[in-house]
């Protein structure tokens, strides 16, 4: 375990990694698709809201024999711990893909055909094959290199899913902080792009930026006022 890794296991142990007991992500459904003897994957998007930046997609290959502690859907995840887990997959899953739909295509494919589109170009994209995909939600992407299970609310069922959501939601907020030192007046680094009352104010106020969804209503509106 590298270093970095070793501290982001110790300073987990002293956070609180749940903010609900309600439904809590396990392997069973790794077992059970896996058949033991395939590769599993679990795969998750992060940013289909937002009125601006990519929508994020990781595809996760879990080692079965070390799986960090704590593996939780992101959004039940304080920053801080999600950060301190995104160390410990990336130490410790046997393969890790991600893939960024950027806002022009969102725009061209719809956000659904962008998320799906990135969510098979994750699995394809690993370096080690898997036997079968666990895509959280309703849709199985088209072009998958392997057999994909819809799995709903997969990121609180799924350790592999609850590990894709972390890594897609650590790496898109990162994007967003590179996004908001080019285009500090937005706030982007606090909001994510999602369209908080700061957010509009914003867009009334500085108007689009390279990096809105012209395709998505409040920036339509105001690209069209100009």
């Amino acid at each position: 375990m590298s270093g970095a890794a070793a501290r982001a296991r110790a300073s987990l142990a002293g956070m609180a990694l749940f903010d609900s007991p309600l439904l809590t992500p396990d392997y069973s459904l790794e077992r059970r698709y896996g058949e033991g003897r395939r590769l599993v994957c679990g795969v998750d998007e992060a940013g289909r809201g937002p009125l601006l930046g990519p929508v994020v997609t990781a595809a996760v290959v879990l080692d079965p024999a070390n799986i960090p502690d704590g593996l939780d859907d992101s959004k039940k995840l304080s920053a801080q711990v999600r950060e301190a887990l995104f160390l410990l997959i990336m130490e410790t899953a046997l393969a890790v893909a991600l893939v960024a739909a950027p806002p022009a295509l969102i725009d061209k494919l719809n956000i659904r055909g962008a998320t799906l589109w990135a969510m098979a170009r994750s699995v394809n994209g690993l370096a080690r094959r898997a036997g079968i995909a666990l895509i959280d939600g309703r849709d199985v992407p088209p072009g998958l290199c392997c057999p994909g299970v819809a799995i709903v609310a997969g990121d609180a069922r799924s350790l592999s899913i609850a590990a894709a959501s972390i890594v897609a939601k650590v790496t898109r907020d990162r994007m967003c902080a590179i996004i908001h030192c080019a285009f500090p007046d937005y706030g982007i680094a606090r909001h994510k792009g999602y369209a908080t009352a700061e957010h509009l104010a914003a867009l009334q106020r500085q108007g689009v930026s390279p990096h809105h969804r012209f395709s998505f209503e409040p920036v339509a509106r105001r690209a069209t006022v100009g």
